[in-house]
């Protein structure tokens, strides 16, 4: 999927989430999605402690480095392309993290309130 064709939650052109580290399925930097993508990783979240620590409880540890799979393991303040069921599973327990409407991909929509997921952006003035 080209980003050029990826539209965001605001109905914009989707824009690049996180080069360091590289995010996304695809690990282009942006939150786009396919039919391949099972887990719809297409909300870019802004990863705290608080969620990462949530997320590690809920069997999905995502601060232990995975030097085989290519991945630096994140750290707070890192954005990342999170799955929309696991943001929705982290808002519905108070831990959801901060989000970039801009770089999170509409196809969240289909998991996710828009109004919830505006709550917690960090691009909205």
């Amino acid at each position: 999927m080209q980003m050029s064709e990826s539209v965001n939650v605001l109905g914009e052109p989707l824009e690049t989430c996180g080069n360091d580290p590289v995010t996304g399925f695809y690990r282009d930097g942006c939150c786009n999605t396919g039919p391949d993508d099972l887990g719809f990783h297409t909300v870019c979240a802004v990863v705290t402690e608080d969620f990462l620590a949530f997320s590690q409880n809920q069997g999905n540890d995502l601060s232990t480095p995975r030097p085989e799979y290519g991945f630096p393991g994140l750290k707070p303040g890192d954005a990342w392309c999170l799955c929309a069921a696991r943001w929705q599973e982290a808002f519905e327990a108070g831990m959801a993290p901060r989000v970039r409407l801009r770089s999170t991909h509409q196809a969240t929509l289909e998991m996710c309130e828009l109004a919830d997921l505006k709550r917690h952006a960090v691009d909205l003035s």
